[in-house]
C-alpha cells in the first residue's frame, strides 16, 4: 500500500464492519428531539452500548456548477428522521490496488454526520469530532471504528464526511471557487455540533478534534483558522501536520492550471475559462486522477491560503506565518507520530522509486522547497541524499534510510518544526510523542530482520479490531491487546482533561514539550519519557535546509477582468 496506509487498509477493513445487519426491532430506536427536527437512531449491531444516528446532513452541499462554494445550511424537518446509513461518500479518486466497496453511494450533496451516542442517562458528555484521514483526495466518515475507544459510556463520537480531492480544495480566489471547500465544510460540521450536540447528550463547551494522516492535518489547520475560535477545546494531530508540504498549496493556480492539462483543457491562462472547465467537469472526470504517485510530498489538491476578498475565508495567511506570529488561539495539544512512517513509501513504488531516486534524487524534494536554479536544486538534492545515504546509491541495503528520509519530508520534520513553533508562541500545552510498538505480529521491514511501526501506528492502536483487517481484537497477541489499552487510556486522558496522564495515574508523569522538542513520551515496547530532543541530528539537518529554501504558500491572485471565452 502507499501513502496513507492506516486510511487506505481501513477502507478494506471497513468492508466487514459495515454489512447490511437484520432491520432492527422497536425497542432498538432511540427518538431524539433536535434543532433539525426529530431523529432516530438505531442500537449499534455491534456495540449494544451505543446508539448510532447515520447520515444525519449537518449541511448542504452545494452542487453543480455551484460545487465548489462553500456549504449552504442542513434541512430541517418535522416528522421523524431515521439516521440509518446509506453509505454515502463523497465524489473521489480510486486508489491503487484499493477497491472501495460497491454499497457505498459517491454523490456531490455527501456532507453527512454520523453520531454515536451512548446508552447512558448522563448528560453533557465530552464530544469527540474525529476528522478522517487519506491524503485530502480520499476517504469518509464512516472508514474508522472506535467504539472501544468510547465504551466507557461517557463519550460522544462525530464522524463525518467533507468534500475532498478537486472538490474540495481547487483554489481559483474567483467569487465561484475561492478555495478551501472541504475545510470550510469541517467548519460547518463543528458549527453543527455546537448547535445541535446538546441534543444528543454532549457538551458543546467541551469538544475535542483528532485526525490521523491528512485529517491531522486537517486538525491542526483548524486550530490556525479564525473561523474555528470556540468550536473546540482540545486537538489531537496523528501523523499529519499543518507544515507538511501535502497539507498547504504551494501555488493553487499552478496546481489547477497544471491538473486541468492533464485533463485535456489548455486555455489555462484565462482564469474564468479555468474555472468554466472545473465547474463542468464531471466528478468522473476530476477523479481519475488518484494524485497517490506524486514524488514531491504531495496529494496535489490540499487546503490552500485564500485570497482576502472580506468573505468567510478559512485561512488568509501561511501556517508558517501564523505560527510565528502566534495568532491564534492556544489549546492543548497531543502531538506526534509513529517511528516508521516512511514505511508508506514501501509497500507499493518502492522498487521504481529506489531507481528513480539514483537517476534523479530532485525529483523526491518536497514541493515547499524552491531554489534559484537547476543548478542550486541539483546542489541541495546531492547534499541531502549524502546526509541520508552517504556515497551509496538508494538501494535494499540502506532501506532504512529510504524509510527515514520519507518519515521526515511528509511527517516528523513539520510536526516537530510546528512544535518549535508553538512552543515559542507561548503554547505551554503541547504533549509530544514517539509511537515505536511493534510485536511479533509486526511485518518485518523488507530486506532487514527489522520490525517497525508504520504510518498511523497509533491510530491503529486505538481503533477497533486486532489489526488493520481484523476486528476481533481476542486475535491480538497480548502484548498488543495491552498496548491498545494503554493507548486508549491516554488518549481518553487527554480528550477529557487536556492532559494525557493526569495525576494519580499509574503510567509515568508526562510534562510538556519545551521549543526543543523535549521532553517526549516514548510509546513502545515500554511507554517512557525521554528528554533528548526528538530526532535531533536530522531535524537540525532540515532545519537547515528550510530555512535557506522554504517556499512560502501564496493565495491566488485578484481574477484579472477577462472575458470568457467558449468551451
Amino acid at each position: 500500500m502507499e501513502l496513507w496506509t492506516c486510511a487506505l487498509l481501513l477502507c478494506a477493513a471497513a468492508v466487514c464492519v459495515t454489512c447490511e445487519q437484520q432491520p432492527p426491532s422497536d425497542e432498538d430506536w432511540l427518538e431524539l428531539d433536535t434543532p433539525q427536527g426529530p431523529v432516530r437512531g438505531r442500537r449499534d449491531p455491534e456495540a449494544d452500548h451505543l446508539y448510532v444516528f447515520n447520515n444525519i446532513p449537518y449541511a448542504t452541499a452545494p452542487v453543480g456548477e455551484n460545487k465548489y462554494k462553500p456549504p449552504l445550511p442542513p434541512p430541517v424537518w418535522e416528522t421523524p428522521f431515521d439516521a440509518i446509513d446509506k453509505h454515502v461518500i463523497c465524489p473521489q479518486v480510486t486508489i491503487p490496488l484499493m477497491v472501495l466497496p460497491e454499497y457505498l453511494v459517491r454523490q456531490e450533496d455527501c456532507l453527512i454526520a454520523n453520531v454515536y451516542v451512548p446508552d447512558t442517562r448522563k448528560k453533557n458528555l465530552t464530544v469527540l469530532v474525529y476528522v478522517h484521514g487519506g491524503g485530502y483526495v480520499m476517504g469518509y466518515g464512516e472508514m474508522l471504528k472506535f467504539t472501544n475507544l468510547i465504551k466507557e459510556r461517557d463519550l460522544i463520537l462525530v464522524t463525518f464526511n467533507y468534500r475532498i480531492g478537486i472538490h474540495g480544495f481547487l483554489c481559483l480566489g474567483t467569487e465561484d471557487v475561492p478555495g478551501n471547500a472541504g475545510m470550510k465544510d469541517q467548519v460547518a460540521l463543528l458549527r453543527w455540533v455546537q448547535k445541535n450536540i446538546a441534543s444528543y447528550g454532549g457538551n458543546p463547551n467541551d469538544v475535542a478534534i483528532v485526525g490521523s494522516s491528512a485529517g491531522s492535518g486537517a486538525v491542526d489547520l483548524l486550530m490556525l483558522s479564525k473561523l474555528t475560535d470556540g468550536l473546540f477545546h482540545r486537538v489531537v494531530p496523528e501523523s499529519g501536520g499543518n507544515l507538511a508540504a501535502f497539507s498547504i498549496q504551494s501555488d493553487p493556480i499552478e496546481v489547477a492550471a497544471n491538473q486541468a492539462k492533464k485533463l485535456n483543457f489548455t486555455n489555462t491562462d484565462n482564469i474564468y475559462d479555468l474555472e468554466q472547465f472545473y465547474k463542468t467537469a464531471s466528478w468522473e472526470l476530476l477523479t481519475s486522477d488518484s494524485f497517490f504517485d506524486r514524488t514531491d510530498a504531495t496529494f496535489v489538491f490540499s487546503p490552500c491560503v485564500e485570497r482576502d476578498s472580506g468573505e468567510e475565508a478559512f485561512l488568509t495567511q501561511s501556517p508558517l506565518s501564523i505560527l510565528q506570529k502566534g495568532s491564534y488561539k492556544k489549546l492543548p495539544v497531543l502531538y506526534g507520530f509513529a517511528q516508521m512512517e516512511g514505511l508508506s513509501r514501501v509497500h507499493l513504488l518502492y522498487d521504481e522509486w529506489k531507481q528513480k531516486m539514483n537517476e534523479k534524487f530532485s525529483d523526491f524534494l518536497p514541493a515547499d522547497l524552491t531554489f534559484k536554479s537547476d543548478e542550486e536544486k541539483e546542489e541541495v538534492a546531492d547534499k541531502i541524499k549524502k546526509f541520508f545515504f552517504g556515497d551509496k546509491p538508494v538501494g535494499d541495503d540502506n532501506i532504512l534510510s529510504y524509510i527515514d528520509y520519507f518519515s521526515d519530508t511528509l511527517f516528523a520534520f513539520p510536526m516537530l518544526r510546528a512544535v518549535n513553533l508553538y512552543v515559542e508562541a507561548g503554547n505551554n500545552e503541547i504533549y509530544l510523542y514517539e509511537y515505536s510498538f511493534v510485536d511479533e505480529n509486526t511485518p518485518l521491514v523488507p530486506h532487514t530482520n527489522i520490525r517497525g511501526a508504520d504510518h498511523c501506528a497509533q491510530t491503529t492502536a486505538i481503533m477497533d479490531g486486532a489489526s488493520l483487517t481484523q476486528a476481533d481484537e481476542n486475535l491480538a497477541t497480548p502484548e498488543y491487546q495491552i498496548m491498545k489499552k494503554t493507548m486508549r487510556q491516554i488518549w481518553r486522558n487527554f480528550i477529557k482533561v487536556g492532559k494525557p496522564v493526569p495525576e494519580g495515574s499509574s503510567l509515568p508523569a508526562w510534562p510538556a514539550a519545551g521549543a526543543d522538542r523535549a521532553p517526549y513520551m516514548s510509546l513502545g515496547q515500554k511507554v517512557e519519557l525521554r528528554h533528548e530532543p526528538l530526532l535531533e541530528t536530522r531535524y537540525r539537518f532540515w532545519e537547515d535546509i528550510y530555512q535557506k529554501y522554504y517556499r512560502e504558500p501564496i493565495p491566488p491572485p485578484t481574477p484579472k477582468a477577462q472575458k470568457r471565452q467558449e468551451l
